[in-house]
């Protein structure tokens, strides 16, 4: 599961983020909602925690947004408060699951541990960029009829490729969420990779798909 937690106290974020990270979680961390609302709508996660109160935009705020803008990736509310009239506003307005501060950390795993269950139901399982598929249960890419074998890193890239499809997505972006890094090893890491991918889902076949954008990064798109 990848998780996005929005959380801006930073002894708080560093607490969830190891947590989560122990059990075995991607995590990736926002301290603004104005910020949340970006990552959100650029990388798919399968499960936000989501403080209420937040510099540069709420958290209700960020949650109307994100229902408004048609994302229904589960999300965990976190609130200090934990007033009964704001956890009915909370599920109002589309929150998956509610939990107040202070918490336990095991009951937080836990309850992203469900998020993930529950937003599994629906996320597609078979990606799909032009010709290409991609079973995500399988790991099984194939093109035109012929099935590529895929190493483990293979798969995560063409999968957040094919779930960013037609967005560019840039070497950090990358970075981040294929190989779980918040900075830059100073490698062409991406590059060899992306070559190796080119060579499977492109060599042969018409159109090119894996699209470099010079001085920005990658994007698969028809």
């Amino acid at each position: 599961m990848r998780v996005l937690v929005v959380e801006d106290e930073k002894k708080t974020a560093s607490f969830v983020r190891k947590a989560l990270e122990s059990e075995g979680f991607a995590v990736d961390v926002c301290p603004r909602g104005d910020e949340a609302l970006i990552a959100a709508g650029t990388t798919p996660f399968d499960g936000i925690v989501l403080d209420i109160m937040l510099p540069g935009r709420d958290g209700l705020s960020v949650l109307r947004q994100l229902r408004a803008q048609g994302n229904r990736t589960p999300v965990l509310l976190l609130s200090a408060r934990g007033e009964v009239n704001e956890r009915v506003e909370g599920l109002d307005a589309g929150a998956d699951d509610y939990l107040p501060k202070p918490f336990v950390i095991a009951e937080l795993v836990a309850r992203v541990r469900a998020l993930g269950r529950r937003g599994g139901e629906s996320k597609a399982t078979v990606l799909c960029v032009a010709d290409l598929s991609l079973d995500t249960i399988s790991h099984r890419a194939q093109r035109g009829g012929k099935f590529f074998d895929l190493t483990a890193r293979e798969f995560r890239l063409l999968e957040f490729l094919m779930r960013s499809a037609g967005r560019i997505c840039g070497r950090m972006s990358i970075i981040e969420k294929v190989w779980d890094y918040d900075f830059d090893p100073g490698t062409n890491l991406v590059d060899v990779y992306v070559k190796r991918l080119r060579e499977k889902i492109d060599d042969g076949f018409e159109p090119k798909l894996l699209q470099t954008v010079r001085g920005v990064g990658y994007v698969l798109k028809a």
